[in-house]
């Protein structure tokens, strides 16, 4: 257990202070304490008190896998592999229109959906905190937030710039404030991150505004187990019926859950309505009205609640680069799409390794720009897709014949294809910046740069076991070289091969340049080979790291990653950043050029 705060120094230190332990926070603590950075994980809630997101989508089951965390979202969770669209049927009820996959992007690894309820994700994230020493402290939340202004020490990747005052044990989370006293602790560290929620402290303290809008669109979600004649009941569906639409998810131990939008409800000026008049009885009545002529009577409710449809994204995601903030805290928005839970460890996965490349000063503090940049720019084009799910799902379903004003059955399927990519977080790119040059695209034509690497199967040299290449590029905070020499077999080819090889010998070589003196020579690069052939003897690391892309034996799987990724037998050099993303792609005699990108953002050794 965490150690009590009477019995903790008045004032510490730590690298991350974390406030906030969702799903979010957790991620962040748990890839940074993987990483060897200090760190410490505070809530203000005295019980745990988990929250109710629910789906997790094909990117971030990739997110958690690289983690080595997602067996147990498989094994536990719900998948959903179909979609089905239920329209207006001519007698006034509804009728199955359309059977499509769930994520239709064959380059989606997971093509599927899960649902897995938030407490058991984030039971998953504790447990791996614990496997490393940390846990979260529960009811335990800072007061104040002073950050120096010293442009030296907030330059200074060993100074403690941000301290948190009257960090304490609260009696009462709703009176918080109340805490400072003699006793209260004082930490001082090099970094905070808020990921504690929509009406984040941290963000509010900071003076972040929170730009977008809200309407008056209220929204109610009930979680139950049915009785019910409805064909997809264990099915993932769209019902747009006569009487307005709904969205149906099934869930774990024979949940379903239920989004209806309500009619004639006040929200008052601030935005926020009165949940009191409000039962779920109120949700289910119009969600029976929409699944006539089928029945749908709850044998136990689970859980309910209601919200207004409102879209913001934080003004910065940072103050000084050295608090920032990540999550719901930063950006809000309806669950429709699902988002809310996969664009927070969406925030976590992007931050986490920055700040420990920071911290180890491997990089500048200013590196932490492009953690807004990327984050932000994503979070804003959330917003848009949000808002056009949500005027989809108000919109009347119309025959194609119909001159009304709504939307035909054809323009709902094309509006679902054609976000599918932003919905299953696939698709989601980074612009070009210092981490992501998007020059030399045409060397791997099927690879978009900014874009999450795709999947494929290699074979291991020493087995010839296949292998999904996801699985050897962990979230270990490095830079993954992945070398596709092409056909070594023309003395070209085999010769440009051997220059790589020299090179990552020599002192201006990034190799050698980037890689602090004493540490391991994989500690910032994972340099990966995957040939049609042999692998000369200096690209190789370790025999596990040597793999060619070749049809296995068994299973007949593997063969076919060069022609995924659009390579030829000239090569390329694909970097791939600790996230999972495409930094660059070079040509194959083009190593300077991968030592040019790197010194854009990385220090150098001071020997170099």
């Amino acid at each position: 257990m965490p150690e009590s705060l009477a019995t903790k120094p008045l004032e510490s230190q730590v690298d991350v202070l974390i406030v906030g332990a969702g799903p979010t926070g957790l991620l962040t603590a748990l890839a940074l304490t993987r990483a060897g950075v200090s760190t410490r994980v505070v809530d203000i809630t005295i019980v745990y008190c988990p929250g109710q997101a629910d789906g997790i989508h094909p990117h971030t089951l990739e997110v958690l896998q690289s983690y080595g965390i997602a067996d147990r979202v498989f094994k536990e969770g719900t998948p959903g592999y179909a979609f089905v669209s239920w329209n207006p049927s001519s007698d006034g009820g509804i009728m199955r229109t359309a059977l499509t996959p769930f994520i239709p992007i064959p380059t989606a690894r997971y093509p599927f959906s899960v649902a897995f309820a938030q407490p058991r994700l984030e039971g998953c994230l504790r447990d791996g905190m614990k496997e490393c020493g940390a846990e979260v402290e529960q009811g335990v939340t800072p007061i104040i937030l002073e950050i120096s202004d010293d442009k030296a020490i907030l330059q200074s990747p060993t100074a403690y710039p941000v301290k948190a005052v009257g960090l304490s044990e609260v009696v009462d989370s709703a009176a918080a404030s109340q805490v400072i006293g003699t006793e209260s602790e004082v930490v001082r560290a090099k970094f905070v991150v808020g990921a504690d929620g929509a009406h984040s402290w941290v963000r509010q303290a900071l003076g972040i505004d929170m730009i977008g809008e809200s309407t008056n669109s209220v929204w109610g979600v009930v979680d139950f187990v049915p009785e019910t004649d409805f064909p997809d009941i264990r099915t993932f569906s769209t019902i747009n019926s006569p009487h307005g639409s709904t969205v149906f998810v099934p869930r774990e131990d024979g949940l379903v859950r239920v989004y209806v939008q309500l009619a004639e409800v006040d929200v008052d000026e601030t935005g926020r309505l009165d949940k009191s008049k409000f039962t779920p009885d109120d949700i289910i009545k119009v969600a029976q009205k929409l699944f006539h002529p089928y029945k749908l009577v709850p044998k136990v409710i689970d859980w309910w609640t209601l919200y207004v449809v409102g879209q913001r994204v934080a003004s910065s995601y940072s103050v000084k680069n050295r608090v920032l903030i990540a999550g719901d805290a930063c950006h809000t928005h309806s669950p429709k799409g699902g988002q809310g839970m996969n664009a927070g460890l969406g925030d976590a996965h992007n931050l986490a390794w920055k700040l420990a490349y920071v911290l180890r000063q491997w990089a500048p503090v200013s590196f932490l720009d492009t953690y807004d940049a990327e984050r932000r720019k994503f979070a804003e084009e959330l917003t848009d897709f949000d808002k056009y799910c949500v005027k989809m799902f108000a919109t009347k379903v119309k025959a194609d014949d119909d001159e009304t004003e709504g939307v035909t059955r054809g323009e709902l399927a094309t509006a679902y294809a054609t976000r599918a990519g932003f919905l299953s977080g696939i698709g989601v790119q980074y612009q070009p910046s210092t981490i992501i040059n998007i020059s030399n695209p045409s060397l791997a034509s099927n690879l978009v740069i900014g874009e999450r690497l795709p999947p494929g199967v290699v074979l291991r040299v020493a087995s010839f076991c296949p292998l999904e290449l996801h699985d050897v590029l962990p979230s270990d905070t490095k830079f993954k070289i992945l070398i596709l020499p092409g056909d070594i077999n023309d003395p070209k080819q085999k010769a440009k091969l051997d220059a790589i090889a020299a090179r990552l010998d020599q002192p201006e070589g990034f190799l050698k340049r980037f890689t602090p003196p004493d540490a391991p020579e994989d500690a910032v690069f994972d340099i990966i080979t995957i040939s049609t052939q042999m692998i000369p003897p200096r690209l190789l690391s370790h025999w596990e790291k040597a793999y060619i892309d070749a049809e296995s034996f068994c299973g007949r799987v593997g063969g076919k990653l060069y022609a995924a990724y659009g390579v030829s037998n000239d090569g390329a050099i694909i970097v791939c950043r600790p996230d999972g993303y495409i930094g660059m792609i070079a040509a194959l005699d083009g190593v300077d050029a991968v030592g040019a990108y790197f010194s854009g953002f990385l220090c150098a050794r001071p020997d170099a």
